[in-house]
């Protein structure tokens, strides 16, 4: 079988979030289990910091490889591509970013039939590529090379569609009334809701997240489109990429460590975590970690509400990330106001967030909706226990620990408040001072399986599914 991916993000070549990395890894889980995959993504100027060779095709085109024999093509085009960002800008989001991303589309099915990759399945992913599978109905559906083609969507958010002015239509070079009238939303276009309409089938990244976006409350205005479809939508768990994110093996990390041997090393690496932070180095107090943007989205106002609380019961609390900047100057006048109990850190820095992890006793990620989330699988990986609000992947992932039974591998509130949050905070703090309760738990954090295969193997099954129809 041949899959050709097709995706505005995929790591390590560029990479915003979560869709980055699930591109990077999906397609090298699903060659591993015997499928061919090709790449093609936008050819960003952040590529060749990759540090694996790439080499120029054609004066459009060039190639660099993942995995045993992934190839991964790059479209070129530098007024479109070679910007610092991917999408936005420090004043918001690039007035051409419907230019860009239809040029991209546009110039992934003729690529296909120069290099003479004929795609069983082409897998879109996310607003960006959405125009895809409508090429291939529309502008393709009498070419022999594409006859037995079928196209995936997967939505990795809801919340980023790709909503456009309708009057910017006819340079997405379609003629087809239909098309028009699949992209319509509200009086303009929606890149996202075509995708949808036009995919062979679709895809999101939880059960729990394919389920909410069907809703209102959840949906983004296509919870109707996304109802419309006679085959639903699935489900699949994103996987957890275990070369990287492994304390057995992590080289960023103060103490490696296993499931079978975790206490010592994880209260080094806590002590170390403590130090850089400077952080009174104090076992008995209970760390905590927060890995990701500052936004609405991700629970922050959740959290800045309960700091002062937080902080009278004797936590240390790091934030590391970026994002709108009047949550980010709340958190560094909260660590002014609390040295040695919060720190912050808005530059991007991986080796702290790997030792966050693995030094942390409990990570916060309250977020709001969260439509898989690789957070708190690496967190579990680590043996750091999360404190979640019952949405999408997170729901999915994370159990509410029993204390009684043994079982669960988090704490998990389900009224979206800063009270919630704080009493979910409280059944940590006391299970993280039992020393009976805390090993249990991160025992149950350590049986935890997110490895790719599992997905990949689902994958499989869809592909094979769409194949036959």
């Amino acid at each position: 079988m041949n899959v050709v991916f097709c995706s505005s993000e995929v790591f390590p070549f560029a990479k915003t979030g979560g869709l980055g990395d699930v591109c990077g890894s999906l397609p090298v889980a699903l060659e591993k289990i015997g499928i061919q995959v090709t790449i093609v993504m936008p050819g960003y100027g952040c590529v060749s910091q990759a540090g694996i060779p790439v080499k120029s095709v054609s004066e459009k085109v060039s190639r660099a490889q993942i995995g045993n024999n992934i190839q991964v093509y790059f479209i070129e085009h530098g007024p479109y591509f070679d910007r610092k960002g991917l999408y936005v800008d420090d004043k918001g989001d690039y007035p051409d970013n419907l230019e860009r991303f239809s040029y991209y589309c546009q110039q992934v099915l003729p690529l296909l039939k120069t290099i003479d990759v004929r795609p069983d399945i082409i897998h879109c992913h996310d607003w960006q590529t959405a125009l895809i599978p409508v090429y291939v109905k529309e502008r393709y559906a009498q070419d022999p090379f594409y006859a037995q083609t079928k196209t995936i969507m997967t939505i990795h958010n809801i919340a980023f569609q790709g909503v456009f002015q309708k009057d910017q239509y006819p340079q997405l070079g379609l003629e087809s009334p239909f098309a028009e009238q699949s992209l319509e939303f509200y009086d303009r276009m929606n890149l996202l809701k075509a995708g949808v309409i036009y995919g062979d089938r679709v895809t999101t990244v939880s059960p729990r997240y394919a389920k909410e976006i069907q809703t209102k409350p959840l949906g983004c205005g296509l919870d109707h489109v996304l109802n419309d479809r006679y085959d639903g939508v699935i489900g699949i768990l994103n996987g957890l990429d275990h070369d990287i994110w492994n304390p057995r093996t992590d080289r960023f990390i103060a103490a490696q460590y296993s499931a079978d041997d975790f206490i010592d090393a994880k209260l080094k690496n806590k002590s170390q975590l403590q130090k850089e932070l400077h952080f009174d180095v104090r076992e008995e107090v209970p760390l905590c970690g927060f890995v990701g943007r500052l936004s609405h989205q991700k629970g922050i106002d959740l959290i800045i509400d309960a700091l002062e609380a937080l902080v009278s019961m004797d936590v240390q609390i790091v934030f590391l990330g970026k994002g709108e900047r009047h949550y980010q100057e709340k958190l560094e006048q909260a660590a002014d106001l609390y040295p040695g109990r919060i720190a912050v850190c808005s530059d991007f820095n991986e080796p702290l967030g790997h030792q966050i992890y693995a030094g942390s006793d409990l990570f916060l990620m309250p977020s709001q909706f969260e439509p898989c989330g690789l957070s708190q699988m690496i967190s579990l990986a680590y043996g750091t226990i999360p404190v979640v609000f019952k949405t999408g992947g997170l729901a999915d992932t994370v159990k509410q620990f029993s204390s009684v039974r043994k079982e669960g591998n988090g704490f998990v509130f389900k009224d979206y408040s800063s009270a919630s949050f704080l009493k979910a905070m409280k059944k940590a703090i006391k299970v993280f001072k039992n020393e009976k309760d805390l090993h249990n738990i991160r025992g149950n954090a350590f049986q935890c399986d997110f490895s790719w295969e599992k997905s990949a193997r689902i994958y499989q099954e869809i592909y094979h599914t769409i194949e036959k129809q």
